[in-house]
C-alpha cells in the first residue's frame, strides 16, 4: 500500500511542476518517433504516404501496405519486404536533406519471370541472374531534384548494402545485401 501511495505521489508531484507551464501530463511524455515514407511508383502512378514504424516497433498494417505497393508492376505478385530496406531509405532521404520528400520507386518487387524478361531483354541491362529485387530486398529510385550521383554517394555513405548507380537510366538501386557498389 506504502508503495502505492508513493507512487501517486510522484505522479502529483509531475503534474505540480508541468501543469504551470501550460502542459497537461499527455504533453509531458514524448510521443514515439514516427518514420514517414512518402512514394511516387513511376509505372503505376501511384502515391503512398505512410508511417511505416514508431519508435523500435514496425507497425504490420503499414508493412502489409507497402509489400503491395511495391508488388512486381508486370504480374501483380506480392512479397514480404525485409523492413530493414525501408529503414534505409529513411536514412538516405534524411542524409540528403530529402526527408519527407517524395521518392520515386522505379522497381521493387520482381518476381522470377519478371527479372529474366528484364535480364534477357538486351545484353546490357545491369539485371542480375539473382538480383536481390527477386527477394523482396532491393529498390531502384530517383529523388526529384537531387542528382542520381548525390543519391549514390549518400547510399555508399551509408555502407548498408549494395549501391548501384544507373546514369543513363537515372536511378539508383539499394539493397540490404551485403556491401558492394557498381
Amino acid at each position: 500500500m506504502r508503495s502505492g501511495i508513493r507512487h501517486c505521489t510522484l505522479w502529483l508531484v509531475v503534474l505540480l511542476l508541468v501543469a504551470p507551464l501550460g502542459h497537461t501530463l499527455e504533453s509531458a511524455i514524448p510521443s514515439p518517433r514516427e518514420y514517414r515514407l512518402r512514394f511516387y511508383h513511376t509505372h503505376t502512378n501511384e502515391r503512398l504516404d505512410i508511417v511505416y514504424r514508431r519508435s523500435e516497433n514496425y507497425l504490420p498494417e503499414a508493412l502489409a501496405e507497402l509489400d503491395h505497393y511495391l508488388r512486381d508492376h508486370r504480374t501483380g505478385e506480392v512479397r514480404h519486404f525485409d523492413p530493414h530496406l525501408f529503414d534505409l531509405l529513411y536514412d538516405l532521404t534524411a542524409s540528403v536533406n530529402d526527408s519527407g520528400g517524395e521518392i520515386d520507386v522505379v522497381c521493387g518487387y520482381r518476381t522470377p519471370w519478371s527479372n529474366e524478361i528484364l535480364r534477357t531483354r538486351s545484353g546490357n541491362t545491369g539485371v542480375a541472374r539473382h538480383s536481390l529485387h527477386i527477394q523482396a530486398e532491393a529498390i531502384d529510385i530517383r529523388l526529384l531534384g537531387i542528382p542520381t550521383s548525390t543519391v549514390r554517394d549518400a547510399a555508399l555513405r551509408l555502407q548498408r548494402g549494395g549501391v548501384g548507380y544507373y546514369r543513363d537510366s537515372n536511378f539508383v538501386h539499394v539493397d540490404v545485401g551485403r556491401v558492394r557498389h557498381w
